[in-house]
């Protein structure tokens, strides 16, 4: 099994110009998953981690420089993520190659993804001059969520602390908030990744001041992005127990790359969107 000690995250490493998918590294979901659930038990979350690529460069077949931007969808239910620098040294790799077409290089990484993922990865590349969506946070269509970062609340903890969430009554409520809080670190390098999250939940009203408090804790934690979704997911699942729930995180980017999974209580896709920060 692939270890991420293993990996070229935090290493030295030569950045190849001429294709090389063995330069794809995967990582078992499983190692970290084991905390939340068994290998015997059903996931309790559907969801996809959605991926942007900023360096996306390769030749035609005349060795003119093509450029784009890329988007890919991993499914939660693929065994493994792939590491984050190997699929930027992946992609590196790609700048002095030749291909006939822009759908050429998106069958290439798309069979590449999903061979290492263990499951079908959806990729789109997009021309320059095609612009994808841009919204200033979260509380536009279709999120029209609250934002929690304004509370007057004294805030103590910085480790992931799931007492921190309760309930307030029974009535039930559909609620959708974000903050612009979220913070957890890269578990090989230590260095800081920053998000905004949106969680969408119906069921019990969640107290808001602990909501935050609990995106707040995971400050010095130190974890991948999608794992951190998951235990945010099954945390709240679990303390608060809503009918229906929704989180979603968009990290911004580093190395090129941003990674932004969505899990939910039932089957769907992430909502496509490109914050302020991204």
């Amino acid at each position: 099994m692939a270890s991420i000690d293993d990996s070229p995250l935090g290493k030295s490493s030569a950045y190849p110009s001429e294709y090389a998918p063995q330069l794809l590294y995967p990582i078992a979901r499983s190692q970290s998953r084991g905390a939340l659930v068994s290998e015997a038990q059903t996931l309790p979350f559907f969801g996809e981690d959605v991926w942007t690529g900023f360096e996306l460069s390769w030749l035609n077949t005349r060795g003119l420089p093509q450029v784009a931007m890329l988007e890919f969808r991993l499914p939660c239910e693929s065994d493994n993520i792939v590491e984050s620098k190997s699929i930027k040294l992946y992609l590196n790799s790609f700048n002095q190659s030749r291909f006939a077409s822009l759908e050429e290089v998106k069958a290439c990484i798309a069979g590449d993804l999903s061979a290492a993922a263990g499951a079908e990865v959806e990729v789109k590349v997009y021309p320059l001059h095609q612009l994808m969506p841009l919204a200033a946070d979260f509380s536009g269509a279709p999120f029209n969520a609250r934002c929690l970062d304004q509370q007057d609340i004294a805030i103590d903890t910085y480790s992931p602390d799931a007492a921190l969430l309760t309930t307030l009554g029974t009535q039930a409520v559909s609620e959708s908030w974000y903050s612009d809080l979220l913070k957890s670190n890269c578990p090989v390098t230590g260095q800081p990744d920053w998000a905004s999250v949106w969680i969408y939940y119906s069921g019990k009203p969640i107290d808001p001041a602990g909501l935050l408090r609990y995106v707040v804790s995971f400050r010095e934690h130190q974890d991948f992005h999608e794992h951190c979704v998951e235990r945010m997911f099954c945390d709240i699942m679990q303390r608060c127990e809503p009918q229906e729930l929704e989180v979603y995180a968009r990290y911004t980017r580093r190395g090129g790359l941003d990674i932004n999974p969505y899990r939910s209580s039932s089957k769907g896709r992430a909502p496509q969107v490109r914050l302020v920060r991204q």
